[in-house]
């Protein structure tokens, strides 16, 4: 059996419960994809579905070697991010968001990030020459949250959450300093990024919804809060990271292999998931 060419670029996407939009949107993305000269993988990062996601994932994985999926054991978007770079062999990592378009942002991010000009290039719904078409209350929402970064954790930008690409073997040391996952994780992500001295470049981006999160705004405040205060007295006053069963990783494993679950949270509400 031939190996699989190791890409240039490996797009991550986390998803939950995507069975309407998941063949759509992936197979569309392949073909835009192959109209450019660019070798690609695409990790699908299923975690937690009850409908019929996996098996859709599945078979997609089966139609097109470039694409692989593995089951992150329970509804966790930073678990299921986390796990998705991990076994990412690109050179390049992309986060891409199911239901989120800028069908160019990572044509723009790539020919930055190849130019040596970044470590991490970020798309971002609230910078100046952004278009986010999402509802108010949740352009409003990315606002406060950002606020709420800069006055606590003084990171310097306009977003943390959503579009993002990076160097893989310049990023993953920083994602195993994490300790949050959930919606927080891509924020601590791009925070200890920052404070670890990496370049970062914001980029506009021009967003539209596909569909409703699957969970309300108000639903995933206390989580939020909780992580956000973790990471604050990690960050602030030094206390000891936990462990991740990946840590160890120096090199990505076998994409469509499935590994061993994470141990159980303590916390009951972490049995659902977190959307942007």
């Amino acid at each position: 059996m031939n190996r699989i060419p190791v890409p240039e670029v490996s797009i991550v996407i986390p998803v939950y419960n995507e069975e309407r939009l998941l063949a759509t949107s992936v197979r569309g993305l392949v073909q835009d994809l192959g109209e450019h000269d660019l070798a690609f993988e695409i990790i699908i990062a299923e975690n937690g579905s009850d409908d019929q996601t996996c098996t859709i994932a599945g078979d997609l994985a089966q139609q097109d070697p470039r694409i692989h999926t593995f089951s992150y054991p329970r509804p966790n978007y930073g678990g299921a991010l986390r796990e998705g770079i991990y076994r990412a062999r690109g050179r390049f990592v992309l986060c891409e968001e199911i239901d989120l378009c800028d069908q160019d942002f990572l044509f723009r991010a790539l020919s930055i990030l190849r130019s040596g000009n970044a470590d991490m290039v970020i798309g971002s719904k609230a910078m100046p020459g952004s278009r986010d078409r999402r509802p108010l209350l949740r352009r409003a929402a990315t606002r406060v949250y950002n606020r709420m970064l800069r006055a606590t954790l003084g990171f310097s930008g306009t977003d943390t959450h959503g579009l993002k690409a990076f160097r893989r073997e310049t990023v993953v040391p920083v994602v195993a300093q994490c300790i949050v996952e959930h919606d927080v994780f891509a924020s601590e992500l791009v925070v200890r990024c920052e404070r670890r001295g990496l370049c970062l470049v914001e980029i506009p981006v021009e967003i539209e919804e596909r569909r409703a999160p699957s969970i309300d705004l108000l639903h995933r405040l206390p989580r939020v809060g909780r992580n956000l205060g973790r990471l604050l007295i990690s960050i602030h006053l030094g206390s000891p990271r936990e462990p991740h069963r990946s840590d160890t990783h120096s090199e990505p494993g076998p994409p469509n292999e499935p590994r061993s679950a994470p141990p159980p949270s303590d916390d009951p509400s972490d049995d659902e998931d977190s959307r942007r």
